[in-house]
Order: C-alpha cells, then sequence, then structure tokens
C-alpha cells in the first residue's frame, strides 16, 4: 500500500501528489519513517504548539522533495496528527522514489 491518496495535475498542468501522513511531533530529530503496510510517517523535533509542527512538516517535505515551501499545502488535518499533504510539481514516480530514499 502507498500512502499516495490521488495524483491530479494543478491548474498550470503540473503534476502533483496527494500524501496521507502520520505526523509524530517532539521527536529526536526531522526523518522520514515507512509504516507497516506502507503508511508514511514523518518525525518531526516540532512541538504541536500554534501550528509549529504544521510549519516544520511544510519545510521539511519541501526540502526533501526539492520544491518551494508554497507547492506544499496541508489539505486537512491542521490540528491533527493524520494529515492530507498536497505537493504540487512532482510527480508520484519522483515522490515514491524520493521518499523510498532513492534520488531524484
Amino acid at each position: 500500500m502507498t500512502p499516495w491518496k490521488s495524483l491530479a495535475r494543478s491548474k498550470e498542468n503540473e503534476p502533483s501528489v496527494t500524501l496521507s501522513i502520520r505526523i509524530q511531533p517532539r521527536a529526536s530529530k526531522n526523518e522520514i519513517v515507512r509504516m507497516e503496510g506502507g503508511g508514511l510517517k514523518i518525525r518531526l523535533t516540532a512541538p504541536p504548539v500554534d501550528g509549529a509542527a504544521n510549519e516544520a512538516l511544510v519545510k521539511f517535505l519541501a526540502r526533501s522533495l526539492g520544491v518551494s515551501k508554497s507547492q506544499v499545502e496541508i489539505v486537512s488535518g491542521h490540528a491533527s496528527r493524520e494529515k492530507i499533504v498536497r505537493v504540487n510539481g512532482i510527480s508520484m514516480t519522483d515522490a515514491d522514489k524520493i521518499l523510498n530514499g532513492e534520488r531524484k
């Protein structure tokens, strides 16, 4: 099972990927972890206070996937550990390779 919810094209006809992610705030380091069943878990050092974990998630995903922060959007789950995140400007294939530890 992959963490991708869907693959869509944005208005500018660029690829986008929607990810289902479980967040673990206050971790010892920022990292991506595969869960059993293929789910995606992201550990973040930021606390879940005043949107700090959401901001850290956007910054971490943007850096990891090689896109700008403005291309990463939390679609749902702003106050939850379970989040749906859309990343514009990257294909599902490229995102899968990067999130599995391969290079683009």
